[in-house]
């Protein structure tokens, strides 16, 4: 059954999900199995060549959909200054998965603050149509309620773009008594859970606790939410991380039970029976 929302990780392979993911000749197809969509963060950190953006392309169906990240020097390195050749270029680069690309996940960093929002007008006003993006803000003054915030929040309004939301809740109520965990929390920001009530199809990146039940009174409340954007058919976007990545699954397991519950004739993902159970920490 097509899910009347979008579900994915932030990427579609891990060795813990070899037992867990149904058979298949490769991740990314064992993944788009399950999943109907994944963030692209391999292209943050590195640009793919237009051979693996082919192989990509066959590997998935049709209702799939990647949302890339625009690679950090762009984002982070220029803060969107001056970068109109490193776009077209990465752009050409992908161009094979324009079918199945959703919304491009333009993350910036904390630097990049209300001084530099005239580059983010330019840089989505330059974008060739039909393609889009989803924008995720980290710095403070963004999140102050005050004039940078609405600025930014008009201009997305105007542009019809998504504010990505983070939530990181889950992650930070939890004790930073491993390495992995403290590792998560130095990684991720700790920022407020802004929505940007729009036309835009929302964008949520939930960031879990290490305690997979820990998890459940983080989730609540996404659950109504992201049931009332189902009904309004606003179809949203809801990623699911972990800071041991290899989690995800059983996350998604949980997640998805707590929002069959909720939305009629929503089924609820199931893994391998011989899914080993997470520990409590």
């Amino acid at each position: 059954m097509a899910l009347p929302y979008f579900l994915g990780c932030p990427q579609w392979q891990h060795t813990a999900w070899n037992s867990l993911l149904p058979p298949d000749t490769s991740p990314l197809r064992r993944y788009s199995q399950v999943f109907n969509c994944v963030e692209g963060n391999t292209t943050f950190y590195a640009t793919p060549s237009q051979e693996q953006c082919q192989q990509w392309r066959f590997q998935v169906p049709d209702d799939f959909r990647f949302l890339l990240k625009f690679p950090r020097a762009i984002t982070h390195d220029r803060l969107l200054s001056g970068g109109d050749a490193d776009m077209r270029d990465f752009l050409n680069i992908v161009a094979p998965l324009e079918d199945v690309l959703g919304p491009f996940l333009l993350q910036l960093p904390a630097a990049f603050g209300p001084m530099h929002l005239n580059n983010l007008w330019q840089f989505i006003d330059a974008l060739p149509a039909p393609l889009r993006c989803a924008v995720e803000v980290r710095h403070s003054a963004f999140f102050s309620k005050g004039e940078a915030e609405k600025a930014l929040n008009r201009g997305l309004r105007e542009r019809n773009i998504a504010r990505v939301c983070m939530d990181t809740r889950a992650l930070f109520s939890a004790v930073p008594d491993n390495d992995i965990t403290i590792e998560a929390q130095r990684k991720k920001p700790q920022v407020p859970v802004h929505l940007l009530p729009g036309d835009a199809a929302p964008v949520i990146r939930y960031i879990g606790h290490p305690n997979l039940e820990a998890n459940r009174r983080f989730l609540a409340p996404w659950v109504e939410r992201v049931a009332t954007w189902i009904e309004d058919n606003r179809r949203p976007w809801f990623f699911l991380h972990m800071p041991d990545i290899g989690d995800a699954l059983a996350l998604t397991k949980l997640w998805t039970e707590l929002l069959s519950e909720r939305v009629d004739g929503l089924e609820a993902v199931r893994f391998n029976e011989k899914q080993p159970q997470m520990g409590l920490f």
